[in-house]
């Protein structure tokens, strides 16, 4: 600090003391190079550094440490002199330029957001739901009043036999896998020619706030199974589930096995943790006395708001997801880019308490799911080490909410035959990868016997897609080429209405 000063007043040659990491944003705009300005910045990240190094080298037990590491993080991204209107050199020449207009404007967006209750990271001006995002054409062909069951329209003269059932996750709308054309996954899944049939969770209102974790086997996915045996007259199906719809299915697995229901040719795990002894920073927002709590109002129900869930979600990337806004949207006032993939995240569904608390006290707490038959589920004590379909497992090497070596131990629990295949970037932008945009690249390796560092070490790096991948996996395991279905469901499941359905289109 002493180096710093002397610089800063003349006294030294100046010389940076610390200099910026190469992906952190927030200081590179020119205006930064002020002296001024680059002595506050240079001030702020020797002194986060050193705060942070502290806190790394506390003496206490590894559990304390870290929690204290993420907070102590959380804290010193919060005052960063970015985040303050006088010590930002971008805020204060734009308000200098538009004669305060900016700072006005960004009061307002302020007050409209505190109103609203989260962030807005997009202009939500430019999306709706039916009109250009969720619109790969299908009907709603069953309802209860946990889901809504598509099926979608064919665009192929000739599909696979074997259909195809999405479970998307249920804390958030499923339309993520059908953003707009260009990047819908669910598009490219129909014009590979899969018979393809989506689940669309109810987003938890008052009236069904006592569902349960068996419910969502039970009256969730066996029904939609079973819906979509009956319509295709088909004895199997493959499974593609996503995040935490990942777990559901992997629960639901146990129940079918012991039913005697022989229904699931495959399954596909896309960013899904089963092995939750390692969840990443998430795990600081799980307090067991929260969990107890909650666990006392089992009986009554409640509903666990999705904004709650997001923030968390945000707050595990701050300084992307909050404090870039917080900056853009307040300081500046500008209304951020119109963006599909941050629509949906400020989109969120609410959850069942009891169903979110049984996830919270099983998977993250006691990590059950490790552990054969440590808890019973419809009836059925639940054991993962029996699934032994063939399993396709994807990951992101840089999500931030299912960690990859997490995803990477679900290769150790089933038994099946199993390929696991590593996507670059994070938890969305790593799974929705279309293929037409030939971005990014994804690795390959047989060898799933590896601990995660020496599969990694070994495996192969492919360019663009993995969606490519996954579907020569999945053709063969779908049976003979058939012609494409005229119409949607059949006389018991007649047409509801139009996808994208009601259901994905109410708030939270």
């Amino acid at each position: 600090h002493m180096q710093l000063w002397m610089s800063f007043i003349g006294a030294k040659d100046a010389v940076p003391v610390v200099v910026s990491e190469k992906n952190d944003r927030r200081f590179n705009a020119p205006e930064w190079e002020q002296p001024l300005f680059d002595y506050l910045r240079q001030n702020y990240q020797l002194t986060s550094n050193w705060l942070m190094k502290m806190v790394d080298n506390a003496n206490s037990d590894e559990v304390a440490r870290e929690k204290a590491v993420f907070f102590t993080r959380q804290f010193v991204d919060a005052i960063s002199p970015a985040n303050f209107a006088f010590t930002n050199p971008e805020v204060l020449k734009l308000a200098l330029e538009t004669k305060g207009e900016s700072l006005t404007e960004g009061m307002k967006k302020l007050a409209e957001d505190l109103q609203r209750g989260t962030i807005t990271m997009t202009d939500e001006t430019q999306f709706e739901v039916g009109r250009n995002l969720a619109i790969t054409p299908g009907q709603v062909v069953f309802e209860n009043e946990l889901f809504q069951l598509i099926q979608y329209t064919p665009t192929t003269a000739k599909v696979h036999s074997v259909p195809l059932l999405v479970v998307p996750p249920c804390v958030n709308k499923y339309y993520i896998m059908d953003l707009q054309p260009q990047n819908s996954m669910i598009g490219y899944i129909v014009s590979q020619g899969f018979t393809t049939f989506l689940i669309s969770w109810k987003s938890v209102t008052p009236e069904i706030s006592k569902l349960e974790w068996d419910d969502y086997i039970e009256r969730g996915v066996l029904v939609a199974a079973d819906v979509v045996r009956k319509i295709r007259k088909v004895e199997k199906m493959n499974v593609l589930s996503f995040c935490i719809g990942g777990e559901i299915v992997a629960t639901t697995l146990p129940v079918m096995r012991a039913r005697g229901l022989d229904w699931f040719e495959s399954v596909t795990l896309m960013t899904v943790m089963l092995d939750h002894s390692d969840p990443g920073d998430i795990k600081h927002f799980i307090d067991p006395n929260l969990v107890r709590t909650r666990e006392a109002l089992i009986g009554q129900g409640g509903v666990v708001s999705g904004k709650e869930l997001a923030r968390v979600f945000s707050a595990l990337r701050a300084n992307d997801l909050i404090w870039n806004y917080v900056v853009n949207n307040y300081l500046k006032g500008k209304t951020p880019a119109p963006f599909d993939l941050l629509f949906w995240n400020n989109d969120p569904a609410n959850l069942a308490l009891p169903m979110h608390t049984f996830f919270l006290r099983n998977m993250y707490l006691e990590n059950n799911l490790t552990k054969p038959d440590s808890f019973s589920l419809c009836g059925v004590p639940i054991d993962l080490t029996q699934i032994d379909l063939p399993t396709y497992i994807f990951a992101a090497r840089e999500d931030h909410i299912v960690p990859w070596k997490a995803a990477f131990q679900t290769t150790k629990i089933v038994r099946g035959p199993v390929r696991f295949v590593l996507g670059a970037s994070g938890h969305i932008a790593g799974a929705i990868n279309p293929v037409a945009a030939n971005k990014r690249n994804y690795w390959v390796n047989e060898d799933v016997s590896l601990d995660a560092e020496r599969w990694y070490e070994t495996a192969e790096s492919r360019p663009g897609s993995w969606w490519q991948d996954w579907t020569a996996w999945l053709a063969p395991k779908s049976g003979k080429l058939v012609a494409a279905p005229k119409m949607h469901g059949n006389a018991a499941f007649k047409p509801i209405e139009p996808a994208p359905g009601r259901y994905v289109k109410e708030s939270a």
